[in-house]
């Protein structure tokens, strides 16, 4: 892959993050009720981020989550004949809660379809919102973040990554060419 642009930097994901927190805490009148859970991979640290940045605003600690999507992928057997499944750590019942998904970018929907899959195989939610660092365009699905850090409008040529402290030891989010 050819490194085309970076388009956040760490602060400007941090920024981000910081205004995620607020609008998830506006929409939903509070705290009361909420949790987080992070789709592995990378939205696993984003939805650690956003919590500590809710008990800094709320002075409240929010639940926490791990979802593994790989068994409920509708490609799974284009991704990879031998998949590696990573365990789903989610230690608090999800029934009548308000769960916000997060994840790192939204592209054509089939992540989150299989996060509500998964989701939904655990309990009953009251609701269940998106929330996504980045939006890329090009769903092929009737699915929408209901927050997004950033819009950004790409070609099928482009490949967005979103790197991370956490994992990759650096945070910033490019766009390379396929």
């Amino acid at each position: 892959m050819k490194f085309k642009a970076r388009i956040m930097s760490s602060e400007d994901i941090d920024r981000a993050l910081i205004r995620l927190s607020h609008q998830i805490i506006e929409k939903n009148n509070g705290v009361n009720n909420l949790c987080l859970i992070g789709i592995k991979t990378r939205g696993v640290p984003l939805a650690e981020r956003i919590a500590a940045n809710i008990k800094r605003i709320e002075k409240v600690d929010v639940e926490v989550g791990q979802l593994d999507i790989t068994l409920y992928r509708d490609d799974l057997s284009k991704v990879n004949s031998d998949p590696i499944v990573n365990s789903t750590n989610i230690p608090f019942s999800i029934e009548k809660k308000i769960v916000v998904l997060v994840d790192d970018v939204i592209f054509t929907g089939r992540t989150a379809r299989a996060a509500l899959d998964a989701l939904m195989s655990l309990g009953r939610p009251a609701k269940i919102q998106l929330c996504e660092l980045i939006d890329r365009g090009h769903s092929e699905l009737p699915i929408k973040a209901n927050y997004v850090g950033k819009n950004i409008p790409t070609s099928l040529s482009e490949v967005v990554m979103v790197q991370l402290a956490e994992i990759d030891g650096v945070s910033s989010v490019v766009i390379n060419e396929k």
